[in-house]
């Protein structure tokens, strides 16, 4: 028999039981509650995330925007600098050569020298100008070789206390157990003597002029701030105690035909030059600089492992200290400009050598797969027809083993003329070039002088 319900109990239990079901009823509308939370909540974010991509695409146009007018300001920059300097160079040279040749014609000869000269000078200041771009560009054939540092610094100490002038006392720090440089050591001069001048400058009143090598080890972090390999680095610093640079000038101050001197005084690409030349050699360039307390600018060239050359740094003679060669030499020229060919082709005749020529490299290579004996190839680097002049001077020492080549080059990639590419028997020189120095060369090749 059931035992009967007590009243209390039944009110518990029912009471309990709609407690149940009014939690039943409110779990069914928080999730129908939450689903459509979860749902406005993913539509919030997707609308969201569609305006942040929006944003970014919007931000990514705008930088590429900003990098294309900074790219264009740059080249505008550089090519009205460019315009500026050449057109008053091709004026001398062009005006030289009217006025020559307006003498010539009426027989009035006596002031064709200055007219020569004035057109010479002009375009020699254009072939500086030319290989201080290339070297901004990272495109000037170089021609690297072990250098003493120390050794090439004492040898221009002169040079460069002549330069700065009896107002800037010149000192020299030089380390005494310093490790061979990998570099083109005229550059190297040309980088050293730049910075003496830019420190003159900026110590009008007079100051103090430091000259300092020393060996460094780049560690990664450095290095790869720099973008070059970490390890051993010859480094030269010069440090003057001059005005010295706002924060804004240094970060510009290798950019080319940037100057802070007044209109006249400078071109604004003695340093472009120097960082293109240091980069191109695997190394780097810094400058470190304060106003009111000076500038150090460190240039850090790739150590060299190995014994240092015995060629010193000495220029070419001239064709006038040149004797005339022995007659059976034959020179083959390779150049696709005609003038070119002409002027090299008379200077090869005018000091008594054979001479045959050809326009492009498969006319050269033909030549070169005859029989007539060759004892020296002259070539440009860059030549039509698919074989460059690399390639003909290699092709034509497959059949004749030990050939001497001269490359005539303006241009050249650094990887066509990095360390160890030009081997024994082989030389360069760079155009624009005089006909003495190129005759001098020549005869060094082929009479091994």
């Amino acid at each position: 028999m059931t035992e009967p319900v007590e009243p209390a109990e039944l009110v518990a239990a029912v009471e309990a039981l709609l407690r149940l079901r009014r939690a039943e009823d409110a779990l069914r509308r928080l999730n129908a509650t939450l689903e459509e939370r979860v749902q406005a909540r993913t539509a919030e974010l997707a609308a969201a995330n569609e305006r942040l991509r929006a944003e970014i695409e919007e931000r990514s146009k705008a930088e590429e925007a900003l990098r294309q007018a900074q790219k264009m300001e740059a080249i505008g920059h550089l090519t009205g600098g460019i315009a500026h300097d050449f057109n008053n160079l091709l004026t001398g040279i062009v005006g030289g050569l009217g006025l020559l040749k307006t003498r010539i014609a009426e027989g009035r000869v006596a002031e064709v020298g200055r007219y020569a000269d004035a057109a010479v000078a002009s375009a020699r200041r254009a072939a500086a100008l030319t290989h201080r771009l290339l070297a901004f560009a990272r495109r000037q054939p170089l021609d690297p070789k072990p250098v003493d540092v120390n050794v090439l610094v004492a040898s221009m100490e002169e040079l460069v206390r002549r330069t700065v002038g009896p107002g800037v006392r010149m000192e020299t720090v030089l380390a005494g157990d310093l490790w061979l440089a990998l570099c083109d050591a005229n550059q190297l001069e040309n980088a050293l003597l730049n910075l003496a001048i830019n420190a003159r400058d900026a110590m009008p009143d007079g100051g103090r002029l430091t000259i300092r090598t020393e060996n460094t080890l780049l560690d990664g972090t450095y290095a790869a701030q720099a973008e070059i390999a970490a390890g051993p680095y010859v480094t030269l610093s010069v440090t003057d105690t001059g005005t010295g640079m706002p924060p804004e000038v240094v970060t510009r101050a290798f950019d080319p035909f940037f100057t802070t001197k007044p209109v006249g005084e400078g071109t604004g690409l003695g340093l472009s030059q120097l960082y293109g030349f240091v980069k191109q050699s695997g190394g780097h360039a810094r400058i470190q600089s304060e106003l009111g307390q000076g500038t150090t600018v460190s240039i850090y060239l790739p150590r060299h492992h190995g014994e240092a050359t015995d060629t010193p740094i000495t220029s070419l003679a001239t064709a006038a200290d040149t004797p005339h060669a022995g007659s059976g030499r034959t020179v083959l020229i390779v150049d696709d400009e005609p003038v070119v060919r002409m002027l090299v082709v008379d200077t090869l005749r005018e000091l008594g050598y054979a001479a045959l020529e050809a326009a492009d490299g498969p006319a050269g290579l033909r030549i070169l797969q005859s029989e007539p004996r060759i004892d020296l190839l002259v070539t440009d680097v860059g030549l039509p027809g698919g074989i460059n002049g690399r390639q003909l001077a290699d092709a034509a020492r497959e059949r004749r083993p030990g050939l001497k080549v001269l490359f005539i080059t303006g241009y050249a990639e650094t990887a066509a003329f990095g360390p160890g590419v030009l081997k024994e028997g082989m030389a360069l020189v760079t155009k624009p070039f005089t006909l003495d120095a190129l005759a001098a060369r020549i005869r060094a090749l082929v009479e091994g002088a």
